[in-house]
């Protein structure tokens, strides 16, 4: 499903050239349930973005479901991002004007698709994470736990192939946390492969592969 080969980004930081990533080589397959750790600065949300085509490498190259995406276009990478990609992060990025439920409609009217089947799935997905009774409330109205039960959804609610979580228990109490990534787990059940970030050693090592990163390099990836 996901296939990286010799994936390097560098940036410029002033007149000096900064390596994020070096060389990465990586494969990983659906259902596939994968933690990202290492210390700040080790490349792991560099990774994060590149795998959800939020930034481009400056040299290898990316293949997802087959296909070379790191020859598409923007307007054709955003089109694969939508239709393929989810992404659950810490401050939940919620749209603060909106419902609940306008907030997991948001990816589905921006994929064009038909109101009817837009409110069916909106309800299905208020139903499945427990949010009915909030489907009216806006983000400053929910706990955070609520927030990110809303996010997840919006996240899934193309259906997507590869779910990327970005440190998704960060602003949660431990409770509150376990409940999230127990939600994040059964997705890997429905075949979704989850790729999670992560300082949390204990949540890190739920996953079926822990990917260890130093200085923009993989240095281990250990199965469970």
């Amino acid at each position: 499903m996901i296939e990286l080969k010799q994936v390097s980004r560098s940036f410029m930081v002033g007149d000096q050239q900064v390596a994020a990533l070096c060389g990465i080589d990586l494969h990983i397959d659906a259902g596939d349930y994968v933690s990202i750790m290492g210390p700040s600065g080790s490349g792991k949300s560099t990774l994060l973005n590149l795998l959800g085509l939020l930034d481009r490498p400056s040299s290898g190259t990316y293949k997802l479901d087959g296909g070379d995406v790191t020859a598409l276009d923007d307007a054709q990478q955003a089109r694969v991002r939508s239709r393929k990609i989810g992404f659950v992060f810490q401050s939940f990025h919620l749209v603060p004007r909106l419902t609940a439920a306008m907030n997991i409609e948001l990816p589905l009217i921006l994929a064009g698709m038909p109101p009817a089947e837009r409110k069916a799935r909106v309800m299905a997905l208020l139903e499945n994470y427990g949010l009915v009774d909030r489907a009216d409330h806006r983000p400053d109205q929910l706990s955070g736990g609520q927030r990110q039960r809303v996010a997840i959804a919006r996240a899934t609610s193309m259906h997507p192939a590869v779910l990327l979580a970005d440190e998704p228990t960060g602003n949660l109490d431990q409770t509150t946390g376990k409940e999230v990534i127990n939600l994040l787990e059964q997705l890997v059940e429905r075949h979704v492969a989850l790729i999670m970030v992560t300082h949390d050693p204990l949540i890190g090592g739920r996953a079926k592969r822990q990917l260890h990163m130093v200085d923009g390099q993989i240095i281990s990836g250990e199965r469970s």
